[in-house]
C-alpha cells in the first residue's frame, strides 16, 4: 500500500484545503479588530493565535481521521446515532438565552473550557448513517413503509431537534440529505410524501412557537424579521449587518483596498465569521472573492471525481453527502454576504473564525480523504 496515499489521500483536494486554510489567516487577522477594539479590548494577535490553534488541531484531526479505513464509519454511525440524538436533546433543553433570544446551540465542556456546537457533529452522524442505510438496501425497490423507521424517523428526529435553535443548519442538513437520497435512487413520490410531512410539521411547530413564545424566545420573530427585512431599507437597525456588508463590497471594487485596510471591519459584527466574505471582497476586490469561489468550485469538482472513482456504494454516498453539505455551507455564507439570501449565520468553511464548525469541517474532509485513499488506480494500486 502506498504510504503517500495513506497519509494524503487525494492530493489535489488536500492542496485546495491547505490553500484556503493558509489564506484564512489574512482576513481573520484583519477582521478581528471589531472583536478586539469594540467587544473585549484584546489584541487581534490573540484571535490570530486562536485561529491558528483551531486550524492546527483541525488539520491534525483531518489527517488522523483519514488514516482510518472509511468502512469503520459505516458501523460507528449506528453507535453514534443515539448519542447524537441525546446531545441534541440535551442542548435544546438547556435553554441558553443570549441577548433575549434562544441560542440553544452549544454545550459547555468544563474540563477544557470550550463550547461545543452539537448540530455540527449531528450533521456528520446523520449523513453517515443515511449513507450506510442507502448502501445496504436497493432503495428504488424498497417500499415506503419499510423506510419510515430505519431512515425517515432518525432524519426527522435530528432535523426537528436542530431547527428550533438553528434553522439554517437544520435546513442545510435536510437539503443535503434530500440530494443524496435523490441521487441514490429514492423514488420522487417518496420524497414528495416526506416534503408534505415536513411542511405539516413545520406549520405545527410555527403555531406551537407562536402560542407558547416562552418556549422559543424570539426565534420565530427573528426568522420573520430576517425575511421581512431582506432587500428592504425600511428598518435599517434590523438589517444593520447586511447594509454594512454591502458597503464593504462596494468599497472593494475590482481589486480591493488592500490586505488589512478594510474600513467596514470596524463596523460589521461577525466580520470574522458570518460576513467574512464581505471583508475579503473589500480588501481583495471582486478578483480576490472570485478566486475564493473558484477554489470552492474546484474543491467540489474534486469531490465529484472521488465519488466517480470509488467503487463502494457507501463510499460514494458518504463523500457525496459530506461534500454537498460543505458546499452548501460555503455558498450560503457567500450568498448572505452578497445579499442573495437572508442572513443565516453560516460560517465560510476553512476560512471563517470558529471552533466546533471548523473542526467538524476538518473531520468531514478527513472522512472524504479516507475514501479517496482507498481508490485503486488502473494497475490495481492504491
Amino acid at each position: 500500500m502506498n504510504t503517500k496515499s495513506i497519509i494524503f489521500g487525494d492530493k489535489v483536494l488536500l492542496v485546495i484545503i491547505l490553500l484556503l486554510s493558509i489564506f484564512s489567516f489574512f482576513p481573520v487577522f484583519s477582521s478581528s479588530s471589531y472583536l478586539s477594539y469594540v467587544i473585549d479590548g484584546s489584541s487581534p494577535i490573540f484571535y490570530l493565535l486562536k485561529h491558528f490553534i483551531v486550524l492546527l488541531f483541525g488539520l491534525f484531526l483531518m489527517l488522523s481521521i483519514q488514516l482510518v479505513p472509511y468502512n469503520f464509519y459505516r458501523g460507528i454511525s449506528v453507535i453514534l446515532l443515539p448519542i447524537g440524538l441525546a446531545l441534541l436533546v440535551y442542548t435544546l433543553s438547556i435553554g441558553t438565552i443570549i441577548g433575549g433570544s434562544a441560542a440553544s446551540r452549544w454545550i459547555d465542556i468544563p474540563i477544557v473550557g470550550i463550547s461545543f456546537q452539537t448540530s455540527s457533529l449531528a450533521a456528520i452522524i446523520i449523513i453517515t448513517y443515511t449513507a450506510r442505510y442507502l448502501s445496504k438496501v436497493e432503495i428504488s425497490k424498497t417500499k415506503f413503509s419499510e423506510t419510515i423507521i430505519p431512515l425517515w424517523i432518525p432524519i426527522f428526529a435530528y432535523i426537528f431537534l436542530i431547527l428550533p435553535a438553528n434553522l439554517s443548519s437544520g435546513l442545510l442538513i435536510f437539503t443535503s440529505l434530500i440530494i443524496i437520497l435523490f441521487i441514490s435512487g429514492v423514488p420522487l413520490f417518496h420524497l414528495f410524501k416526506m416534503f408534505l410531512i415536513l411542511v405539516f410539521l413545520s406549520i405545527t411547530f410555527f403555531f406551537f412557537a407562536k402560542t407558547f413564545p416562552d418556549k422559543f424566545p424570539n426565534r420565530i420573530d427573528t426568522w420573520i424579521s430576517r425575511i421581512e427585512n431582506f432587500n428592504s431599507n425600511k428598518n435599517l437597525d434590523a438589517s444593520y449587518q447586511i447594509e454594512r456588508a454591502k458597503i464593504a463590497i462596494n468599497n472593494g471594487g475590482l481589486i480591493g483596498v488592500g490586505a488589512g485596510k478594510s474600513v467596514m471591519k470596524n463596523h460589521l459584527p461577525q466580520s470574522n465569521s458570518d460576513f467574512i466574505f464581505a471583508i475579503i471582497i473589500e480588501e481583495y476586490g471582486i478578483i480576490g472573492g472570485s478566486l475564493i469561489i473558484i477554489l470552492y468550485v474546484l474543491m467540489f469538482f474534486r469531490i465529484l471525481v472521488i465519488t466517480h472513482r470509488v467503487n463502494d456504494r457507501f463510499g460514494k454516498i458518504l463523500v457525496s453527502g459530506l461534500g454537498v453539505f460543505i458546499m452548501l455551507q460555503a455558498f450560503t455564507n457567500i450568498s448572505v454576504a452578497t445579499q442573495i439570501i437572508p442572513v443565516t449565520g453560516q460560517n465560510l468553511p476553512l476560512i471563517s473564525s470558529g471552533g466546533t464548525s471548523a473542526w467538524m469541517t476538518c473531520v468531514s474532509f478527513g472522512m472524504i480523504l479516507s475514501v479517496s485513499s482507498s481508490i485503486k488506480n488502473k494497475n490495481g494500486k492504491k
